[in-house]
């Protein structure tokens, strides 16, 4: 057998740390966790990719039926939590990364009354007001708001810029306290509804091949607060221009139930009636499918879920979606099927990334119809959108439609996306910073290379 570092060398990967592998992707137990090398930190598990173009274009990693491959850690950035709220580098909490009854409780903790609390919320999130300072907590009285200053700040994003797309969609950037840079995309809809797209992390460590915020890898986590805040901000910039904004996803940058605690905090905070209200149904949180997350998320939310399916079979899943391999679709829909059989009125989006070649065949579309049987569901079938990290190409608009009538007639609902806000690089799959790939591109199973306009 060849050695790991010959076969690294060979693909143009220096190795700084020989990561640990493991030696069959279907044997290892379902709560392995295994170390990432999809980012670049220093940490000792990790790899550098050579900056050559030609290399780049052509590098592969292992593919699902080699003798080992890589998989997300899952645990390498556990979900930040706190009693009231994080805080910054000041020690000053930050108001939007609390619950009300966290903010209940540390406005009592400083001698004002409950009501002191209601107010403040409200001016947060309600009435227009959106407040990003204590100017702009009018009616609150001067002791209470000389308090707030000394002891909390409003929120832990600075506006960075906003780049309007021909569509009308518009792409924020904001930047982190610590330099990282996220980004959240307003949509505007027919019928009066604008959907906020927000991020849950900077980059994400699942390696989707065809997302190119997957191509970064992960950088960190992002709080509550920071999650929160781009929803108030969106309201805050754009309603005068796009009107009120209605829905939220969680489809921007990361994997939301990779980060599940800040996550359920910041959809908890969305749908509080006295806060931003959003309806339940209008608060969408997409995972690619981690399990254990998605059981917790359906059992401590009310809110909508969306889950990134984008095959029909484990081989090709295994392939574009690496977590499939810890992850079995079987498992995935099996646990769906449990987890809604109680549920009334729920139904799962299931989303479909259409790759040209890839998943689009008439087959694909007939298993996906048997896939998808006692599980309530709608079918989001999304038009592949092109970057710079991907060899994937767009099935055309044709052919999506033949795969849409397909599913229509096997008795699915089923609705299309096309892109929007992809000359800003805004669109579904094209959130992250240029440049900034680092994720290995696993190699591509025989049988679909023709299909890729890149050479492999």
């Amino acid at each position: 057998m060849v050695s790991l570092t010959t076969t690294m060398r060979r693909l143009g990967i220096i190795t700084v740390v020989t990561p640990t592998l493991i030696s069959s992707t279907a044997a290892f137990s379902r709560n392995l966790t295994l170390p990432s090398p999809l980012r670049n930190h220093g940490l000792t598990n990790s790899i550098r990719l050579l900056k050559s173009r030609s290399l780049l274009s052509s590098l592969s990693c292992f593919s699902s039926s080699s003798s080992a491959a890589y998989l997300p850690a899952l645990d390498e950035f556990p979900s930040t939590k706190a009693s009231v709220a994080m805080r910054d580098d000041n020690k000053k909490v930050i108001l939007k990364g609390m619950s009300y009854a966290s903010l209940q409780e540390w406005v009592e903790s400083h001698g004002f009354r409950p009501g002191q609390a209601m107010m403040l919320w409200k001016r947060l999130y309600k009435d227009n007001i959106w407040a990003e300072n204590v100017d702009q907590l009018e009616g609150l009285n001067k002791d209470f708001k000389r308090m707030i200053s000394e002891h909390a700040e409003f929120g832990a994003l600075s506006f960075k810029d906003v780049r309007s797309a021909s569509d009308g969609t518009r792409k924020i950037l904001f930047t982190l306290d610590d330099g990282l840079v996220i980004e959240t995309v307003v949509i505007p809809c027919d019928r009066g509804r604008t959907t906020v797209c927000v991020s849950s992390q900077v980059g994400c460590a699942m390696n989707c091949q065809f997302c190119y915020t997957g191509r970064m890898g992960l950088k960190r986590n992002l709080t509550a607060a920071e999650i929160v805040e781009q929803a108030v901000y969106a309201r805050r910039l754009l309603s005068h221009e796009v009107g009120s904004i209605t829905n939220v996803v969680f489809m921007g940058m990361g994997e939301p139930f990779h980060n599940i605690d800040n996550v359920i905090k910041a959809a908890n905070i969305m749908v509080d009636e006295n806060g931003l209200h959003f309806s339940p149904r209008k608060v969408t949180v997409s995972t690619s499918g981690l399990v254990p997350q998605l059981k917790r998320f359906l059992r401590e939310c009310n809110c909508a879920l969306a889950v990134s399916l984008n095959a029909t079979t484990d081989e090709v899943r295994n392939w574009i979606m690496p977590i499939n391999r810890k992850y079995k679709l079987s498992l995935l829909l099996e646990t769906l099927k449990e987890e809604l059989s109680s549920r009334h009125k729920y139904k799962v989006l299931f989303e479909y990334v259409m790759l040209a070649g890839v998943n689009d065949s008439m087959e694909d579309a007939k298993r996906l119809v048997e896939l998808v049987q006692g599980i309530p569901c709608k079918i989001n079938l999304i038009q592949f959108n092109p970057h710079s990290g991907s060899q994937f190409i767009q099935t055309d608009e044709d052919k999506m439609i033949k795969f849409r009538n397909v599913l229509a007639e096997g008795g699915c609902t089923v609705l299309m996306r096309f892109s929007r806000g992809n000359d800003q690089m805004a669109a579904c799959g094209q959130l992250g910073m240029l440049g900034a790939i680092q994720a290995p591109v696993m190699r591509v199973p025989e049988q679909f290379r023709t299909a890729l306009k890149a050479s492999v």
